[in-house]
């Protein structure tokens, strides 16, 4: 019941890989008091949240396809019935491996994305906003956007389109969730390598006619504090966010980049 999120419980979708961003975030909320579920479709959601409950923590573990918008609302009444309420949402879950030139994306590989990138957020916002609505003690929903809600990048049209949309989402969504102490932010990091960052790095500098070595060099040499993100940068976002201190800040789109993305 100590730190900042001391006796409140925390939703954080996609945290199920031991070195993603999901976990580092679950991490970081928990470490400050928060109990946590560990949500996500594959990975090892139960080993994650097995580990923070071996640091002492409380943590649990739900499976869930954030496409689909029985299983989400699913997963927030799991967070009420194990946990006892529901005060921080973070949608974290995200397809980021399905990049191709233009004119090869198929209209499957469009709708996957746009589906969990986009749809599955607003199912979050949606289960999630109508607990914290009628708990009547205000909320924080906060999305994992990226650099790409800011930015236009070759080879995703896809995943470019979803993470705007995001943007539209929360400045939406925050008109009508302000009235009931609910803020809704995104956090927009530059690249980061997680499991995913890594096939990134070898997808784009294979692209770009690079080394990986040589492309995470150029992508450090353009970024003002001179490296990519770490997990760890995104989770503290997402922790001042959720915070008290971020009480009165809603609707916006927080860049994580090291400088990198100045708008």
């Amino acid at each position: 019941m100590t730190g900042r999120f001391g006796g409140k419980v925390a939703v954080i979708t996609g945290a199920g890989r031991a070195n993603g961003l999901g976990a580092a975030i679950a991490g970081a909320l928990a470490s400050d008091g928060a109990a946590v579920v560990i949500a996500d479709l594959g990975g090892d959601a139960d080993g994650v949240a097995a580990g923070l409950r071996e640091a002492g923590h409380d943590a649990s573990d739900f499976a869930c396809d954030v496409s689909d918008p029985a299983q989400v609302q699913a997963l927030a009444a799991y967070a009420v019935e194990r946990h006892g309420r529901l005060d921080i949402w973070v949608n974290n879950a995200g397809i980021g491996n399905i990049m191709k030139p233009l004119f090869d994306v198929t209209p499957d590989d469009w709708r996957r994305v746009i589906d969990v990138n986009l749809t599955g957020a607003f199912f979050g916002v949606q289960a999630a906003a109508a607990i914290m609505v009628k708990q009547g003690q205000g909320g924080r929903i906060i999305n994992i956007a990226s650099q790409a809600a800011k930015s236009g990048f070759p080879f995703a049209q896809a995943y470019c389109s979803s993470k705007h949309g995001l943007v539209g989402l929360v400045r939406s969504a925050a008109i009508e969730l302000g009235a009931h102490g609910i803020t809704i932010n995104n956090v927009c990091p530059n690249h980061v390598t997680t499991g995913l960052g890594a096939w990134q790095n070898e997808y784009f500098a294979e692209k770009t006619g690079r080394s990986v070595d040589q492309y995470l060099a150029d992508m450090a040499a353009r970024i003002p504090m001179g490296r990519p993100g770490l997990p760890e940068d995104t989770a503290m976002a997402v922790a001042f966010l959720a915070s008290d201190a971020a009480r009165y800040i809603t609707a916006e789109s927080l860049n994580v980049s090291g400088g990198e993305e100045p708008h």
